[in-house]
């Protein structure tokens, strides 16, 4: 038995990087789980590829197309997957988007962007999945995505920094009113994680000349670890498979941070 046999989970941005991570991560532990993401098409390829990790481990897997920004979108994947698999009982609002600017050069176009993904879609998600978890009965888990720019700000991605910083205000609001339905809210905060985002974040980095070399910022990043480099996607899923499993039960409104020692708080 795995620590999350038996669940019906869901995770957006599980195209690629940490939200594949977990997924995938899900699925050796027995859980059903449903890939999402904007991308459709990558995750109905990363459902089949996966079909015999899951049946290996006792469970299933589906994909789902969904702006996460577009109510109508995640109430019906949240429908899709009840239907599918029965219910919904951990839901994973993992998408999230970042576009370095210098301070003095963001944008309206830029904060929106950011903040609409990020933030709009982790309420919105953190919503639909509540309304789903009532209607069905039998309480579930939201887990959200943060960052350690929710706990500090820094100049070349300050919406992004925002827009985390409101991921942390909503999993404590959600846990306070959905308490009563024996819904917990929780989240995760990584810190430098070696995935394909972090390469665009690099390479965006190099074009409004906050970093002159490609990795330059991870390096200076990661000077500052005390575990002594960036982070895997498997070394943020012990935990997030954890936020999953009845061992966090009594877990709700907290934010773990996962990022080797970068940020001691």
């Amino acid at each position: 038995m795995g620590r999350v046999t038996g669940r019906v989970c869901l995770v957006t941005g599980a195209a690629r990087g940490i939200g594949r991570a977990i997924a995938e991560a899900l699925l050796d532990e027995g859980a059903d789980v449903c890939f999402a993401d904007l991308n459709g098409e990558r995750v109905a390829e990363l459902a089949t590829e996966n079909a015999a990790r899951a049946e290996a481990a006792g469970g299933r897997v589906m994909s789902a197309q969904v702006n996460v920004t577009k109510r109508d979108e995640v109430r019906a994947m949240m429908q899709k997957v009840a239907a599918e698999f029965g219910r919904v009982d951990v839901v994973f609002n993992n998408a999230g988007v970042n576009r370095p600017m210098n301070f003095l050069d963001v944008t309206e176009d830029n904060w929106h962007f950011i903040m609409d993904i990020n933030g709009l879609g982790t309420l919105i998600g953190m919503q639909e999945a509540a309304h789903q978890m009532i209607a069905q009965g039998g309480g579930g888990k939201i887990i959200n995505t943060a960052s350690i720019a929710s706990r500090q700000g820094f100049d070349n991605v300050a919406p992004y920094c925002a827009s985390k910083w409101a991921v942390v205000s909503l999993t404590q609001s959600g846990a306070r009113d959905l308490a009563k339905h024996d819904i917990t809210v929780t989240g995760f905060a990584p810190g430098v994680v070696a995935t394909e985002m972090w390469e665009e974040v690099d390479r965006d980095l190099m074009e409004i000349g906050a970093a002159q070399a490609p990795g330059q910022a991870m390096e200076e990043f990661a000077s500052g670890i005390l575990r002594g480099r960036v982070a895997r996607p498997a070394d943020i899923t012990g935990t997030t498979t954890f936020l999953a499993s009845p061992d966090s039960d009594y877990m709700t409104g907290q934010i773990v941070m996962i990022d080797g020692g970068m940020t001691l708080v």
